[in-house]
């Protein structure tokens, strides 16, 4: 049976958020670090081919896909943004100390959303409906091969909702320019709704996800 791969690269490093800041719809682009370490990794390792590349409609997401795939056309899906901190964007947490509605939020951000901003319970079901979306135009396009870039809460929402094998969204955690491989079965998908992930990204010698 047909089956399609499909590669979930983390865009590369900005600034912001190296200084500890909460930076999500925030049209942040790429550092000069890491537009170098993209360059880098690509050049170590080479990222895997890809017939499609989808990314996120921000900046640092669009640049990261100029790097990793520079001859490729980029579709980009508005659902594949980071989550929205509102008026928190920009702020650390030190300068949000004080707030009370900053500690609500950390004690359930799921259900509580930044002054603005998407609750972690809005942002996962943007995100999911969009990943949904991207899959079933896979499948029907009959693409073999496509890669994801975007943002590292994006990816690390969608492996813990359909990835397998099942883990909490903290054990997805990735570096700047690289993720993971997973495998898209139709019958796998339209049944239970799951994608198999079997690799890291870029490939490594004797790298895969247990």
């Amino acid at each position: 049976m047909q089956s399609y791969t499909l590669y979930f690269i983390r865009h590369g490093a900005i600034e912001e958020t190296l200084k500890g800041r909460y930076i999500g719809s925030t049209d942040a682009r790429l550092s000069e670090k890491g537009k170098r370490s993209l360059k880098q990794i690509s050049e170590q390792f080479g990222y895997p081919y890809a017939e499609k590349i989808y990314s996120g409609p921000l900046s640092r997401c669009i640049e990261s896909c100029s790097i990793i795939y520079p001859s490729h056309e980029i579709k980009t899906v508005g659902s594949l943004s980071e989550c929205s901190f509102g008026e928190w964007e920009g702020k650390s947490a030190s300068e949000l100390a004080g707030d009370p509605a900053f500690a609500l939020w950390l004690q359930n951000s799921d259900k509580t959303p930044p002054p603005g901003g998407e609750s972690g319970k809005q942002f996962a079901s943007r995100v999911c409906k969009g990943f949904e979306r991207i899959v079933e135009d896979i499948i029907s396009s009959g693409t073999k091969t496509a890669a994801i870039v975007t943002h590292g809460g994006v990816i690390m929402t969608i492996l813990s909702v359909f990835g397998l094998p099942q883990a909490e969204s903290y054990r997805w955690r990735m570096d700047n320019g690289y993720g993971f491989a997973a495998r898209i079965t139709p019958m796998l998908w339209m049944r239970d709704r799951v994608i198999e992930v079997f690799d890291t990204v870029p490939f490594a010698p004797e790298s895969s996800v247990r």
